[in-house]
């Protein structure tokens, strides 16, 4: 008989891990809890503090040593806000404030929209934006299930970076196009980056279908007018706090595979895909880790930021506080695509001479090869996640969970993010790849993280999410 081959012992403990995650039911239980119970957890909010007392508990439970590193975060709040066409008739338009936004005068904003196609277009209106709301009406790509990419991120750059280019040009508050492929009249929030060096003015997403509607009226020689009021503003920093926990290596705990996932969630809806499931999956992965007394060689470390979707303070605070062990990070993991079927990771491609990078590719692609019972899994070029970015720009080799994101944007950002969107059998699966990976990246022999071992063929795709991770 002899002892069995490496390849075979991972193929065997990857059959242990994936059947435990398909038997139980804690992750899900711990999902409705987050969603049903907590709801929504913007930075700031009392609930975003009910969730990280809730994570800790758990982790805590599942045997890990647990922390809490003190963050201060953004505090944004909505308020009431609405938007209405007045002319060429009433109706209520479907509207979501953009987060950080500036809210309207007292008694809102009326005026005419002027309707740009892109940046481009926008230029060309030059004067004809003075006094007036500029609507972007720029289409979001269908998701292509050949290349996985979503169109995400050509499309969010006019909610980023939108209202500001509008005010430049005199405009007095700014509407954008949900970014989506696919809607049912549901705004779509999100994210804008004011440039300091213009005004600061409101700033919204309107549905697909009522941006479509004022843009057939203008160019049909309407005169569309809308009236904006928001009570939109920032509140003074709160305290909040990443939740950092240890499941410890038994021979080399100083190296660390670290698992993350933000707790933070927008206003609306639940966060269920948007991050609830990750952050879910990361801790149910060290759960069934310990549980099945795998104890790796190396501390895996659960990271749940605080803070992602409007400021990722969570993310800068953590690569602040651990930049003098970023060399021990042998691998950073983010699960923040959602909880889909599960297909495997992007990861950057190395570049020349970053051998820490390479055996860390080389690594994952052993976990994906002993997942038979998962389905197909790749390994392609592509980022890693927002939250990881900064311990990437240390040196430390990451790589994203990949998912089927071919229904993602259609609830992302809006008050459709809630559990019912969430598959408990796809949700154990996430879990059970971010076992098996994280196991055979802690568990490898001594040193051998850091060999240039092999050098899986990537994927000449770009990232899954077609763009920055999507916040």
């Amino acid at each position: 008989g002899g002892e069995p081959s490496p390849a075979a012992r991972r193929a065997e403990t990857a059959g242990r891990i994936v059947a435990a995650a398909r038997s139980e039911s804690v992750a899900w239980e711990r999902l409705a809890q987050l969603c049903d119970r907590i709801g929504p957890r913007l930075s700031g909010s009392a609930a975003l503090d009910r969730a990280i007392d809730a994570t800790s508990d758990w982790l805590a439970k599942d045997g890990l040593v647990v922390s809490r590193e003190p963050v201060t975060v953004p505090a944004w709040e909505r308020g009431r806000e609405v938007a209405e066409m007045t002319s060429p008739r009433r109706l209520e338009l479907a509207m979501l404030g953009l987060g950080n936004s500036v809210g309207t005068p007292e008694g809102g904003i009326e005026a005419e929209v002027v309707v740009a196609r892109d940046f481009d277009h926008l230029e060309s209106l030059g004067e004809r934006c003075r006094g007036r709301i500029v609507l972007f009406d720029r289409p979001m790509a269908a998701f292509d299930a050949a290349t996985q990419e979503t169109g995400y991120g050509p499309a969010v750059a006019y909610r980023a970076a939108g209202p500001s280019r509008a005010a430049k040009l005199g405009a007095v508050a700014c509407l954008v196009r949900s970014v989506t492929a696919t809607s049912l009249r549901t705004p779509h929030t999100g994210m804008l980056s004011y440039d300091p060096a213009a005004p600061k003015i409101p700033a919204a997403a309107v549905s697909v279908e009522d941006a479509e509607r004022i843009h057939r009226l203008v160019a049909g020689g309407e005169t569309v007018r809308v009236r904006l009021s928001m009570e939109a503003r920032f509140r003074d920093p709160a305290l909040s706090a990443n939740v950092v926990a240890d499941l410890r290596g038994s021979e080399l705990p100083e190296e660390i595979v670290l698992l993350g996932a933000h707790l933070d969630s927008w206003d609306v809806g639940q966060g269920a895909q948007d991050d609830g499931g990750g952050c879910v999956a990361v801790v149910e992965a060290a759960r069934l880790v310990a549980k099945l007394g795998l104890r790796p060689r190396r501390t895996i470390r659960v990271v749940l930021f605080t803070n992602e979707e409007n400021g990722l303070a969570g993310a800068h605070s953590y690569a602040a506080r651990h930049r003098e062990e970023a060399e021990r990070h042998v691998a950073a993991i983010e699960a923040d695509s959602g909880t889909a079927r599960v297909m495997g990771f992007t990861s950057p491609a190395p570049k020349p001479g970053d051998e820490r990078s390479r055996a860390a590719r080389a690594r994952i692609a052993d976990a994906l090869a002993a997942t038979s019972s998962l389905g197909p899994l790749q390994l392609r070029d592509g980022g890693g996640g927002a939250d990881i970015a900064p311990l990437q720009n240390l040196g430390v080799p990451v790589a994203g969970l990949m998912v089927d994101m071919s229904r993602y944007f259609d609830v992302h950002h809006t008050h459709a993010d809630t559990l019912d969107k969430v598959d408990r059998g796809d949700l154990a699966d996430c879990a059970a790849l971010l076992a098996i990976t994280a196991w055979t990246l802690a568990d490898a022999p001594p040193d051998s993280t850091r060999d240039s071992i092999r050098d899986p063929t990537p994927d000449p795709t770009r990232d899954a999410r077609g763009g920055p991770s999507p916040r």
